[in-house]
């Protein structure tokens, strides 16, 4: 099978070697998103808005696939302090409905440019 780049300019630019999501077959792999602005590349302001601000993020470079947040099989979310697990759910029952998709959430030492979250995923679209 041939892999697809996805790239859209409303999800912020790669800040490394990464594309923003490899479409392989059905399967749309989404690279980690923090909370940065796509405009002006900077990082939202606190935990709750950098939550809001990665789904936001993940939500355009799933629509550039061809598919939306609801597609999203598995997601994993890394966050610097779990104590704010509670608000991801709380902020994640906003962009998804049930079924929910997999989850994992892990507690990490850092981020990239000191965010205070991050997530990636995978999304399996109909063919």
């Amino acid at each position: 099978m041939s892999k697809q780049i996805i790239h859209t300019a409303n999800a912020p630019q790669a800040i490394g070697t990464y594309s923003q999501a490899v479409k392989v077959g059905s399967t749309v792999y989404l690279s980690g998103q923090i909370g940065l602005d796509p405009q002006s590349m900077e990082l939202q302001d606190g935990i709750e808005a950098q939550i809001h601000q990665v789904f936001k993020n993940l939500s355009a470079v799933a629509q550039a696939s061809g598919g939306s947040l609801a597609d999203v099989a598995k997601i994993n979310i890394f966050l610097t302090d779990l104590s704010h697990f509670a608000l991801v759910n709380t902020i994640m029952a906003n962009y998804f409905s049930q079924p929910y998709p997999a989850r994992a959430a892990v507690g990490v030492a850092s981020l990239p440019r000191g965010a205070l979250v991050e997530a990636d995923g995978v999304i399996e679209l109909a063919e």
